[in-house]
């Protein structure tokens, strides 16, 4: 198996060159030795665990989740290192940096081992939900215990027959002297039980006796697997169960339960915030989680790429036009093409990862970057996972039958990948929150701010000392017009018929993506050719990036014509269609 290396010299090129959002409240030395860092624990301790725990999967026995050999331990190094609080208030002993690092460190965190970044990641979401919502006592009594890595933290959205129609969730809470009682069932649980730490909180969604029918009825509550004392110290066991877990495709690190709520008397929780309002509550959560949704697939997609290219520089299989015999696959065009794919959907979607993370930041006092913020988290979430979950088959492909067969571990990454365009909202509600929320609620006027900026970078780019620029220039500029269009092409068709851009809606996504992630690859080139032009910088990475940028425009961006195709003209046959058809 390949060690896993993280992209640290992409990351600090991004952070350096090419966001647009502000500066990043960190210097660059700094910068680089958390990075650094980040990925020393990634290659030592997670990637190791990896293809482990995608054997060796959680148990569950007697009412408790054992984890895989090694997880504890882990778990307790990480949480030792200080690396669950990254972006936390250090009044609650984080280390205050920015989300924007935070982003960065769960990437590298999950490329090494998905299913344990994903309970980071859902841990640091229950904690940004009580810096929120909760009031001062359970703020300092469970906060502190999540960042030090003591509790992890899980959301308990799913019933069985409510998934993502939480309208209908029938977990019920009642009062019970200065708590409340909880009864029900959830399911599909991420890190619902386990033993790596001495303490769970969960999140949960119930309705209280006597609420409103239907999503305003539905209040938030802090539910943990232990009850606590003042000092926050760990009791007796509450009535939160662990009855099953799913068998799944992959992610099998991941012990997902169902959970059995106040068998007996109803398990102890503490209401979050004002009663009725816990969904618009949980969208804090969900927001944080969608976004670290498509980092955990940039993460897997770019260890799928090394471990492809790594086979690929060893592999001798036929020989290249042009080779000598014995000259590895990855002189055959075709898997140089693949290569060169997975590449550069990394980039483009780190890249737009770190400006949608930088604008969370700016957002804190900025509320046009808070707005675009918001734009680009479905993005973010669905762009950046469907890419990962192509990435990692094209991983596979370039492994030929090898691929296919367990032991290479190349389909792990596939199976793995696969369920991040599942949760946390499916990428079709992603894409209608896209239209619906983020274009069509204010008039499309964040997305033309964004579209605006991306096109005044590009009317301004110099390319008469770098004639080869011309043509990435002029390729950006089509596909930004063509994001432009298909925008003002949702905004007229909403007027008349909203199922229609409903039924575009995942096209439209997919076209921002490429469009975005094309200016930033763009951009790339651009500044990596200045800085060589110059003299300096790390020539190999350099012309790397200005390569990569290029088969991106041509291989990729170029999409974009054929989206708004289907965008503007194809909304009919799928809106119009009877279900006899099918």
């Amino acid at each position: 198996m390949t060690t896993y290396t993280a992209p640290t010299r992409d990351f600090l090129f991004v952070m350096e060159h090419l966001l647009d959002a502000g500066d990043v409240n960190i210097d660059l030395e700094t910068l680089a030795a958390v990075l650094e860092e980040a990925g020393k624990l990634a290659a030592k301790v997670h990637s190791p665990t990896n293809r482990t725990a995608d054997t060796d999967k959680p148990v569950l026995a007697r009412g408790q989740v054992r984890m895989p050999v090694g997880w504890g331990p882990m778990h307790r190094a990480t949480a030792d290192g200080g690396w669950i609080g990254t972006s936390q208030n250090p009044d609650y002993g984080g280390q205050g940096l920015p989300v924007l690092v935070n982003s960065a460190v769960l990437e590298i965190f999950c490329g090494a081992n998905m299913a344990f970044g994903l309970c980071m990641a859902l841990t640091e979401g229950v904690i940004e939900t009580l810096e929120h919502v909760a009031s001062d006592d359970l703020k300092q009594r469970f906060i502190p215990k999540l960042i030090s890595g003591e509790w992890t933290g899980t959301m308990n959205l799913t019933e069985p027959q409510a998934g993502s129609d939480l309208s209908t969730i029938r977990t019920k809470a009642w009062r019970d002297g200065g708590h409340y009682r909880i009864s029900g069932q959830k399911s599909f649980i991420s890190f619902g039980d386990h033993d790596m730490s001495e303490n769970i909180l969960h999140l949960v969604l119930a309705r209280i006796e006597g609420a409103p029918d239907g999503v305003k009825g539905i209040s938030l509550f802090a539910v943990p697997k232990y009850l606590v004392g003042e000092d926050g110290s760990p009791g007796v066991c509450n009535e939160v169960t662990p009855v099953s877990l799913e068998h799944k495709l992959g992610l099998h690190g991941s012990p997902t339960a169902a959970l059995s709520y106040g068998d007996d008397e109803g398990a102890i929780g503490y209401l979050l915030g004002a009663e009725n309002r816990g969904l618009e509550y949980m969208f804090i959560m969900m927001n944080r989680e969608r976004h670290m949704c498509g980092v955990q697939a940039i993460g897997v997609a770019e260890m799928a790429f090394q471990h492809a290219l790594a086979y690929a520089g060893e592999r001798v299989q036929g020989t290249p036009m042009g080779h000598s015999p014995g000259t590895p696959i990855i002189g055959h065009p075709d898997v140089r093409r693949m290569l060169l794919t997975m590449k550069a959907y990394a980039e483009a979607t780190r890249a737009l990862a770190c400006q949608s993370a930088a604008m969370m930041d700016a957002g804190e006092t900025n509320s046009h970057a808070q707005a675009e913020s918001e734009f680009l988290t479905p993005i973010v979430k669905a762009w950046s996972t469907d890419v990962g979950f192509e990435v990692a088959s094209l991983g596979m492909q370039v492994f030929g039958g090898l691929g296919y067969m367990e032991e290479t571990g190349a389909a792990q990454y596939m199976r793995d990948v696969r369920v991040t365009s599942i949760y946390e909202g499916t990428n079709g509600i992603q894409a209608n929150d896209l239209v619906f929320r983020k274009v069509l609620r204010d008039g499309g006027a964040t997305a033309r701010r964004l579209l605006d900026r991306m096109s005044q970078y590009v009317n301004d780019m110099d390319v008469s000392a770098e004639p080869v620029l011309k043509h990435l220039q002029s390729r950006l500029e089509i596909a930004l017009a063509d994001a432009t269009s298909a925008t003002e092409s949702l905004i007229v068709a909403a007027e008349d018929e909203a199922r229609y851009v409903a039924a575009v809606a995942v096209p439209y996504l997919k076209l921002m993506g490429i469009a975005l992630g094309g200016f930033y690859m763009v951009k790339g080139v651009a500044v990596a050719q200045g800085i060589l032009d110059h003299g300096s910088g790390d020539e190999e990475f350099l012309r790397t990036k200005v390569s990569t940028g290029h088969f991106y425009v041509d291989h990729i961006l170029c999409q974009t014509t054929g989206l708004t195709h289907t965008i503007t003209q194809g909304a009919s046959v799928v809106a119009s269609l009877k279900h006899e058809v099918y």
